[in-house]
């Protein structure tokens, strides 16, 4: 399917709902945003070109019971069109330094699932993308560096990457609530993360087995969680081979930990932690702290900024592949980020955003990359 064929059939399946948009009073409702960013390495890095990119969400979720009288459930629908260049392709990171590069463009289909409500339990099934309930912090959600999403301990891991942005994969989640605002929640996803979209459609076999992952916190001013997640099959190792040359197998796994405080009224701090097995991924485990202060110019309400560090440790097999390539690796790559943004008309908000990034790639010896973007946001 040409790219051409992609847009017309994302177009055909959304512009019978933005027609007609609905509001808060109705069952279906309907959100658009649109995402642009221009990005450049002006220091270190590979080179110093100036990148586009952008990502069209276009989302619905329905109330079943409002629409048919099915109590307690209802459904949602995501899709995704990205397009445009790859700025870490001049940063040259091991992380990536924007939350919207893709690997591979065009149209997705994200999200797609049904969710049934059972008093304080629910449990939703489909495509489903796990960083939305996950190793999350709503703290870090300004920043957008892709480590303040989901560590990348976890993020490097998986026959495709696990499901998250921009591939999802099938999945069951359960999650049960304890009096706000505790809760634990479980899922089990497909291994191998494809969707609409991706060379291969659904993956609907699990001949790759299943990603396992748990989530257990609460809190309210101060937030604390916990999870771990590991693989059912073996993985492939990130250095080591068999007799027959083909990489090892090994059982992926790690855990992390989450937390968020409610430091003022309008200031949010959080600090993220996680592991991993070190070694079907390029990462042993990192952290990330920072925060997000909000309301921060007088008299404009929409204006945030935020200020995080993420720092990655790399596995041994990682390093190892780096020596073989000539390159005196790291023990880990650390990275500095300073975002501001703010609505500039009803729909339009702007997000200067800047980061320094040490050792990136890995590679000891390489210059510090200095990367800023300009973020423009038009939601709907």
């Amino acid at each position: 399917m040409t790219m051409f064929s992609r847009c017309l059939a994302v177009s055909a399946l959304v512009l019978p709902f933005i027609a007609t948009p609905a509001n808060a009073d109705e069952p279906i409702d309907i959100e658009a945003v649109y995402t642009a960013d221009v990005s450049a390495t002006v220091a270190g890095g590979r080179d110093h070109r100036l990148r586009y990119l952008d990502n069209l969400d276009l989302a619905a979720e329905a109330d079943f019971d409002a629409l048919v009288g099915w109590h307690g459930a209802r459904g949602f629908v995501y899709v995704l069109n990205n397009l445009g260049h790859r700025p870490n392709d001049g940063a040259g990171t091991a992380q990536g330094v924007d939350n919207i590069e893709v690997p591979r463009q065009g149209p997705h289909l994200f999200e797609a699932w049904l969710e049934q409500q059972f008093g304080p339990a629910s449990l939703r099934v489909g495509l489903y993308d796990l960083n939305s309930e996950f190793y999350a912090t709503d703290a870090s959600s300004l920043l957008i560096a892709p480590p303040f999403g989901i560590g990348s301990e976890l993020a490097a891991t998986g026959v495709n990457g696990p499901s998250i942005f921009p591939s999802t994969g099938l999945a069951v989640r359960a999650r049960v609530s304890f009096g706000e605002p505790c809760y634990a929640q479980a899922a089990v996803v497909n291994a191998d993360a494809r969707t609409w979209g991706d060379r291969g459609g659904i993956d609907t076999g699990f001949e790759n087995g299943v990603l396992m992952i748990t989530e257990a916190g609460g809190g309210d001013r101060l937030r604390l969680a916990a999870g771990a997640w590991s693989y059912s099959r073996k993985q492939d190792h990130v250095y080591l081979t068999d007799a027959s040359g083909n990489p090892a197998r090994r059982h992926g796994q790690g855990a992390y930990i989450l937390s968020e405080w409610r430091a003022g009224e309008d200031m949010t701090l959080f600090a993220r932690a996680g592991v991993s097995d070190g070694r079907t991924s390029a990462f042993r485990g990192g952290f990330q702290i920072g925060g997000l202060w909000e309301d921060v110019v007088p008299g404009r309400p929409d204006s945030a900024a935020s200020l995080g560090l993420n720092h990655a440790w790399f596995s041994r097999g990682y390093r190892q592949g780096l020596r073989d390539s000539g390159v005196a690796p790291s023990l880990a790559e650390t990275a500095v980020e300073l975002t501001f943004t703010d609505r500039l008309l009803p729909h339009l908000s702007v997000q200067p955003d800047i980061q320094y990034i040490l050792s990136p790639g890995g590679d000891g010896n390489a210059r510090s990359s200095l990367v800023t973007t300009l973020r423009m946001t038009v939601d709907f």
